[in-house]
């Protein structure tokens, strides 16, 4: 027996949001999680009871996802001055921020391969269930955004080996 659908919400509801800011970004992942509920919630009634939910969900996400993306796209930006860049140094954000930046500009696939595996947690065989092709290449897709993300933002690893290096 399925669950009420508010379970479902509750449960996924946070996954969902990671995924699509992940493909997104902050300003338009909340219009995305929407949707995806939205359509879910229409869906859910003729789901199979033995179906993962969390990969349903991320499928749907990515979809419409990608939705948000062709209608950005399309729309024009007018502006009548350019904005000044927000000052990042020395904030508590400014880490989040560079990371935010990092994701979004990997290639589409490793961005999400590395949202869908390492922010959602999903195997690397649901991953390709969602973007297509084999789990190998899914792997790959993250590998190799893992290793951009580690080249554009430094390894944090390293970075604290070096920093306890210096107080010794």
């Amino acid at each position: 027996m399925k669950p009420p659908f508010e379970h479902i919400v509750a449960r996924h509801g946070p996954s969902v949001l990671r995924v699509c800011w992940a493909v997104v970004g902050a300003d338009d992942a909340d219009d995305a999680w929407s949707e995806t509920f939205l359509a879910a919630l229409r869906a859910y009634p003729t789901l199979d009871a033995s179906a993962n939910v969390e990969a349903w969900l991320v499928t749907i996400a990515h979809r419409k996802a990608i939705d948000i993306l062709r209608a950005r796209n399309r729309r024009p930006l007018t502006m009548d001055e350019l904005p000044e860049p927000a000052a990042t140094s020395g904030t508590p954000d400014a880490e989040r921020l560079d990371l935010a930046a990092a994701i979004t500009a990997l290639p589409d696939k490793q961005r999400h391969a590395v949202a869908y595996h390492y922010l959602i947690g999903l195997p690397y065989a649901e991953v390709a269930g969602v973007l297509g092709g084999s789990a190998d290449a899914a792997r790959k897709a993250a590998s190799d955004g893992i290793r951009a993300l580690r080249r554009t933002l430094g390894d944090p690893m390293r970075r604290d080996t070096r920093r306890q290096g210096q107080h010794r």
